[in-house]
């Protein structure tokens, strides 16, 4: 199964399943986000705004983490590193771009940096999982070659035509493993209990799967005789444990649900509510506000009585 990686042609351009699939990712994304946002009582519209930096920041981080674990490729040739239509992105180098955007971004905003990553955790991984079908259409992301026939078939192995061979297809393994960690990650939505639990299980999670999939990988970058997704996944893990336990411990509230989103309406009800507690209207006509007052404390006392009676009977 040899596919095509031009979906279309537009106007006489090409159009790439690569580029309508990461669209894609990053639509659905963004949908999920707004209405996770939206129950989390912050502006849907915050997420429209998030992006509009994380996006520029996860391509720039994405290419230069590339860039730097290959720079034998790029040191001679400097004006290539601009050229990322001619591929050389890494998803962890985007994840990167986009924490330093939350951090900017939550900061910009004055809203709490977990919340925001953990809106985005769930998004983030399902836009990875329909993502890594581009690397199918581009052929790239495959792992070690399949040379016993009776493996020799999609999903297990797909055919790479550039070798002339079939090999393990990887980027199927890594698609399915973060469909999973989302299903995962959008049930404990209602369970977190500590802002940026879903972003340290999404870090953990999406580590665990990486780690074990890149071992099999032909195309990886090396830090030595380090596979660097390994080794970064490996220190991932790790740090999400010990910060996913920290916050727990430190007993870090969710209170957002207890704030409302819309501060003008909330304005609004309090304004209606004090006007009503002053509004003398209500009261019957005969009765002035001091006689109800003290009518209400004979009436309390007396009913003090009565209840006590009542609870020494039964």
């Amino acid at each position: 199964m040899v596919a095509d990686p031009v979906a279309f042609e537009l106007f006489g351009r090409p159009v790439y399943w690569y580029g309508i699939l990461i669209s894609a990712g990053v639509l659905v994304g963004i949908y999920l986000a707004m209405r996770y946002a939206k129950r989390l009582k912050y502006d849907p519209e915050m997420i429209v705004d998030f992006c509009l930096l994380a996006i520029p920041l996860a391509v720039i981080g994405a290419r230069l983490y590339y860039v730097i674990f290959e720079w034998n490729i790029y040191k001679n040739r400097p004006l290539d590193i601009i050229k990322i239509w001619e591929g050389g992105l890494a998803i962890y180098g985007a994840v990167i771009g986009g924490i330093a955007a939350a951090v900017i971004f939550s900061f910009w905003r004055k809203i709490n940096f977990w919340d925001l990553v953990d809106i985005v955790s769930p998004s983030l991984i399902l836009g990875q999982a329909i993502g890594r079908w581009g690397n199918f259409f581009n052929q790239e992301a495959y792992g070690r070659m399949v040379t016993n026939k009776a493996w020799q078939w999609f999903p297990y192995a797909v055919y790479i035509e550039a070798e002339q061979a079939w090999h393990m297809a990887t980027f199927f393994y890594e698609s399915v493993w973060n469909l999973l960690v989302f299903i995962f990650l959008f049930n404990y939505r209602k369970r977190r209990k500590t802002p940026g639990e879903i972003f340290l299980l999404y870090m953990f999670l999406y580590s665990c799967g990486r780690i074990v999939i890149e071992g099999f990988r032909t195309d990886s970058l090396y830090l030595g005789p380090f596979r660097v997704s390994q080794l970064l996944a490996g220190i991932l893990i790790v740090l999400s444990i010990i910060l996913f336990a920290a916050r727990r411990k430190k007993g870090a509230s969710v209170s957002r649900d207890e704030t409302p989103y819309d501060t003008s309406e909330a304005r609004a009800d309090a304004t209606n509510a004090a006007s009503c507690s002053n509004d003398t209207s209500l009261i019957p006509n005969g009765i002035n506000e001091g006689n109800l007052s003290s009518e209400a404390v004979e009436y309390t006392d007396d009913d003090k009585k009565e209840n006590g009676q009542e609870r020494t009977e039964e």
